[in-house]
């Protein structure tokens, strides 16, 4: 089964048009991000059901153990890439409440505008790449 496109964002959308003196996460902004996020999760959501379409439709009692043991890795490994997806999903929904919310946008540590290409690149970003960068250094050190 082909691997979802974790670039969805990145390659399925016409990237926004900023205009000469335009406020930055006006309503024009804020709905082209929201709907990139809509696609996204919609697109998460039928990769979804298309595994476990796949999982019941698959399912062999194969004879050969090297056979059976092929059979549950693919399907582990489908399981663990559903299961980052589904984190994904719930880090989607928390990007859309903060649309909701007006908080969009900003960085979380210092409040400053995160940027709407960084954002177009990177649409769940909660983080400017300053302090992005910064966090980056501090795990490095700590070794998280």
């Amino acid at each position: 089964m082909p691997e979802t496109k974790k670039e969805f964002a990145l390659s399925s959308f016409t990237p926004y048009e900023l205009k000469a003196g335009e406020e930055y996460m006006n309503d024009a902004q804020l709905e082209h991000f929201t709907s990139i996020l809509q696609n996204w999760k919609q697109e998460l959501m039928e990769e979804v059901d298309r595994t476990k379409e796949h999982m019941q439709t698959e399912v062999n009692n194969y004879a050969d153990p090297n056979d059976r043991a092929s059979q549950e890795e693919e399907f582990n490994l489908e399981l663990r890439t559903r299961d980052r997806e589904r984190k994904l999903i719930k880090k989607i929904e928390k990007t859309i409440d903060l649309i909701d919310s007006g908080d969009y946008g900003f960085c979380k540590a210092c409040g400053v505008e995160i940027g709407i290409r960084r954002l177009e690149a990177r649409p769940t970003a909660d983080l400017c790449i300053d302090c992005k960068t910064l966090a980056e250094i501090k795990e490095k050190q700590l070794g998280v």
